[in-house]
């Protein structure tokens, strides 16, 4: 598949290690104790039944940045990155052509999961946001962790927790291809905490190859709309995934964003 130039050269210029980087990504769990996703409801009608923290809440740049989660949020040895290193971290496994072949219903349902791969490595698994965005990256060893806080003012959040949710089943298992590796990637349903006003969850996993070495690439993602804005979570990467730590980031971040739309000063970190 062809790639825009600026993407390529963001890819060629990484290190062998960037094939441990990742992007950003959710979907839901099936309605468990910990999952929110709704049978039969359509994005229109939860939109509808939107609670919005505050009438003329609007989440600006510096508001978004103070709801962003800290390194007292995450437990185990999470340490905080510099903002222009998470904004480059993109994941070299992901970039490639989803097997038409794969699926039953053909082009249509690779086309979701094609979305699936570019919007990982694009970090914009919820969309471009249209208004204020901010993000914040942690290292743990070989993993990583990519925290995000936008504004979907313009746009509808729910309608792409909506299709997440639908990830699952039209993607459990396929192939991308990248014009000389074959790689298997497998999607699967996980629980986020109940909060905010709708969550999904997913891990994707990636097996292939990087720098000629079977590698496995795991990533757990996790998004949660607070009226028209939302926070999506990242982690993992060639050791595993980081689900624990993605819970952790959607529990303390939900609650600071919620926090700052009411007009309130996030409540201090856990120590």
């Amino acid at each position: 598949m062809a790639r825009r130039p600026s993407r390529l050269v963001r890819v060629l210029s990484s290190s062998l290690a960037a094939a441990t980087l990742l992007s950003t990504a959710a979907c839901s769990d099936d309605g468990g104790a910990d999952g929110s996703r709704v049978s039969g409801v359509t994005a229109s009608q939860v939109a509808g039944m939107r609670q919005t923290p505050s009438p003329t809440a609007t989440l600006s740049t510096d508001a978004a940045r103070t709801a962003l989660i800290t390194e007292a949020d995450l437990e185990d040895d999470w340490t905080q990155v510099k903002d222009t290193e998470a904004e480059n971290w993109h994941d070299s496994l992901l970039i490639g052509t989803v097997d038409v072949s794969d699926f039953v219903s053909g082009k249509a349902q690779a086309s979701d999961c094609q979305r699936l791969m570019d919007s990982l490595f694009d970090d914009d698994l919820l969309g471009r946001p249209s208004g204020a965005s901010e993000l914040r990256g942690f290292v743990q060893g070989d993993s990583r962790l990519l925290y995000q806080v936008a504004s979907y003012d313009r746009t509808d959040p729910q309608e792409s927790l909506n299709w997440m949710a639908t990830l699952p089943e039209k993607c459990d298992q396929f192939t991308v291809t990248d014009g000389k590796d074959k790689r298997t990637v497998q999607v699967i349903e996980t629980s986020v905490p109940k909060v905010g006003e709708a969550r999904q969850g997913l891990r994707v996993t990636v097996r292939g190859s990087a720098g000629g070495d079977d590698a496995t690439l795991t990533l757990d993602v996790a998004a949660v709309r607070v009226a028209d804005d939302a926070i999506t979570v990242t982690a993992g990467g060639l050791d595993g995934g980081e689900d624990d730590s993605v819970k952790q980031a959607v529990q303390q971040g939900t609650q600071r964003l919620e926090d700052v739309l009411a007009g309130k000063s996030p409540a201090a970190s856990p120590t």
